[in-house]
C-alpha cells in the first residue's frame, strides 16, 4: 500500500492468519535491531522457518520503513511475479512484498466529482430540453456561451428578416421609394432610413435592445410594423433575463465554495481512548465560515444477503463524531472527524492485512451554508484502501500566535501525520484479547503505581514484550488445536490422592514401636 500501512501483518502457515495480527512494528525493530540477543534466539527458535524470513526496510523513496512478513497464502503471493528485494526500485509507490493489492475504482473522485456515466436513457435529449435551464447550467462553459451568443444574433436576424418582408412587400426597398427621394415623391416608409437588409439588421438590434440612435423609426403607416416593434421588445427582454440568470447561477454555483473545502488525502487508523478508530480531516480555507457544517461518511462495498443476491454497491453509514460532539461542526478551523471501530462498526473484524485484500471505498459528505450567500453547499471527497494509513495518526496544526493575539492554522501540516503504535489486529481480536482490562487496551498506557519494566512513568506495551508476545501465539494456537471437551480420569485417581486420617497413622506408629521392641528382644 505505498508508504501508507507502516505495520503490516500477513498470515503465518498454521495459524489461519489470526496469531500474527496481535503484532506491532515497534516490537519487531527493537527484536530486529540485535538479531543476537537472547530474546531473538529464543523467538527465533520458537517461531516457524517462514517467520524467521521477516526483513526490515529501510525508508527510502519508494517504500517506508518497518517490517514485512513473509506470505505463502496463495491469496497474497502471485506466482508469476515473486516478490521484489526491499532495495529494488519499483516504479509504483502502491507495491508491498508479497501483496497483490486489489484496487476499487471510485465512485466519487478526489475533487468530489462522481464518476457515474449514464448511458440508453430513453428521449434523452427531450427530457433535458424541458429542463434547459439546468441543462445551461450544468453545462461546460464554452457551450454555454455558444448558446448565450447564438440567441442573440439568431434572434437579431430573425426580426431583421421580418423587417425586410414588410418594407419589401411596403414597397419601400423599390428605387423610386429609398429614403433620397422619399421627399420628391411624397412617399411615407414603414421605418424611416432603410435602403437593404443590413439596414433592417441594424434596426433590430436597435429595437430589441431599446438603443435608440434616432436615425430609424417606425411610423403610423404600416400596423404590422408597430406589432413587430412590441414583439421583439418582449422577446429581447425575455432572451437577456433568461441568460443573464444562466450566467449568473454558473458564476455564483456554491459548487465553487467546495473548492476552498478540504478533506485530507489520506484516512488514518489508529488507537484512541483504548479503541481502534478510523480518521480523517476537514478544513475551510476561507475566512467566511460555513453555517451548520455537518459531515456524514458511507461505506460502499459488496454484500451477500441471506438469500444468496449480491449487492455489488451496498452503502453502510458510518458514525462519526468530532471531539466530544457528533458531526455538526462549529468549523472554525480543521477539524478530525473520527469513526470508532467498535461492535456497530463495519470494520469491527476487519484487521491491517485484511484491508490489503479488501475492496471498498469510503465517502465522505460535508454539507452547510455558505455565510456570504446564504446557498447551501456540498463538498464531497472519497478514500479507498489504499488510501488508508493503518498506525498513523495526524499531527496538531493549530497552535496559538502571540505576536497576533490569535489562533494560527498551519496548513502545510495538513496532510501531515505521525507513525503511532498500533495493534494490527482488527478491533474485534483487540476486544476479545483484552477482555474487561479496560486499563490495558492502549498501547503505550499509564499506571500510576512504579512496576518492573516502567521507563519514565511509561510502561511499554504488552504486546511490545517478545516473551508475551510468543505467549500469547501459543495460546492462540492451543485455541485452534481440537481438545477433548471433558478430560477423563481413572476412577479411583482422587481417592488415592487423599491424606491419610489421623486415627491410621497414630496405628502405624504403634505397628512401628512394636517392631522395634522385638527387634530389641530378639537381640
Amino acid at each position: 500500500m505505498g508508504n501508507l500501512i507502516q505495520q503490516r501483518g500477513t498470515r503465518a502457515p498454521g495459524d489461519d492468519g489470526a496469531d500474527d495480527r496481535l503484532r506491532v512494528s515497534s516490537a519487531h525493530d527493537t527484536m530486529h535491531a540485535d538479531p543476537e540477543s537472547p530474546a531473538s534466539r529464543e523467538e527465533a527458535h520458537l517461531l516457524p522457518d517462514d517467520w524467521l524470513k521477516i526483513k526490515t526496510v529501510p525508508g527510502n523513496g519508494n517504500l517506508s520503513p518497518g517490517v514485512y512478513y513473509p506470505t505463502v497464502s496463495k491469496r497474497f503471493v502471485d506466482a508469476l511475479q515473486p516478490v521484489p528485494s526491499p532495495t529494488a526500485n519499483t516504479p509504483s509507490r502502491s507495491h508491498r512484498h508479497g501483496a497483490s493489492r486489489r484496487t476499487r475504482r471510485r465512485a466519487i473522485l478526489k475533487n468530489g466529482e462522481c464518476n457515474i456515466l449514464k448511458s440508453r436513457i430513453s428521449q434523452r435529449r427531450l427530457r433535458f430540453l424541458q429542463d434547459m435551464f439546468t441543462t445551461l447550467v450544468d453545462a461546460q462553459w464554452r457551450w454555454t456561451l455558444l448558446v448565450f451568443t447564438l440567441s442573440f444574433i439568431l434572434s437579431w436576424l430573425g426580426f431583421a428578416l421580418i423587417w425586410w418582408l414588410i418594407a419589401f412587400t411596403h414597397g419601400d426597398l423599390e428605387p423610386d421609394h429609398l429614403p433620397p427621394m422619399q421627399e420628391s415623391t411624397n412617399w411615407k416608409p414603414c421605418v424611416f432610413n432603410i435602403f437593404d437588409f443590413t439596414s433592417c439588421f441594424l434596426f433590430s438590434i436597435e429595437t430589441q435592445h431599446t438603443i435608440g440612435y434616432g436615425a430609424r423609426t417606425t411610423t403610423e403607416e404600416c400596423p404590422e410594423a408597430i406589432f413587430i416593434m412590441c414583439l421583439q421588445s418582449i422577446v429581447g427582454v425575455m432572451i437577456q433575463a433568461f441568460m443573464v440568470g444562466i450566467v449568473f447561477a454558473k458564476m455564483t454555483r456554491p459548487k465553487h465554495r467546495t473548492q476552498t473545502l478540504l478533506f485530507s488525502k489520506y484516512a488514518v487508523i489508529c488507537q484512541r481512548d483504548g479503541e481502534l478508530c478510523l480518521m480523517f480531516r476537514v478544513g475551510d480555507l476561507r475566512k467566511s465560515h460555513i453555517i451548520g457544517a455537518s459531515v456524514r461518511a458511507q461505506l460502499i462495498r459488496s454484500r451477500t444477503t441471506k438469500e444468496g443476491e449480491l449487492l455489488s454497491h451496498y452503502q453502510t453509514e458510518l458514525e462519526l463524531h468530532a471531539d466530544g460532539c457528533d458531526s455538526n461542526l462549529f468549523f472554525i478551523w480543521p477539524i478530525t472527524m473520527v469513526h470508532r471501530i467498535n461492535a456497530d462498526s463495519p470494520f469491527y473484524g476487519v484487521s491491517a492485512a485484511d484491508i490489503l485484500q479488501e475492496k471498498f471505498e469510503i465517502v465522505v459528505i460535508l454539507e452547510g451554508t455558505i455565510e456570504s450567500t446564504g446557498q447551501t453547499t456540498q463538498a464531497r471527497s472519497s478514500y479507498t484502501t489504499s488510501e488508508l494509513m493503518w498506525g498513523h495518526r495526524f499531527v496538531p496544526l493549530v497552535t496559538y500566535n502571540r505576536e497576533r493575539q490569535g489562533y494560527e492554522v498551519d496548513y502545510s501540516k495538513f496532510e501531515e501525520t505521525t507513525q503511532v503504535d498500533t495493534p494490527l489486529c482488527s478491533a474485534k481480536e483487540l476486544d476479545e484479547f483484552y477482555g474487561n482490562q479496560a486499563d490495558r487496551r492502549s498501547i503505550g498506557y499509564m499506571n500510576e503505581s512504579p512496576l518492573p519494566g516502567m521507563l519514565y512513568g511509561k510502561i511499554a506495551s504488552p504486546l511490545t514484550n517478545i516473551a508475551d508476545r510468543l505467549v500469547v501465539d501459543a495460546i492462540r494456537r492451543a485455541s485452534l488445536t481440537n481438545k477433548p471437551s471433558v478430560p477423563k480420569y481413572p476412577h479411583d485417581f482422587f481417592n488415592g490422592a487423599e491424606e491419610p486420617s489421623s486415627s491410621s497413622s497414630e496405628d502405624e506408629k504403634k505397628k512401628e514401636a512394636n517392631a522395634r521392641k522385638n527387634s530389641k528382644q530378639s537381640r
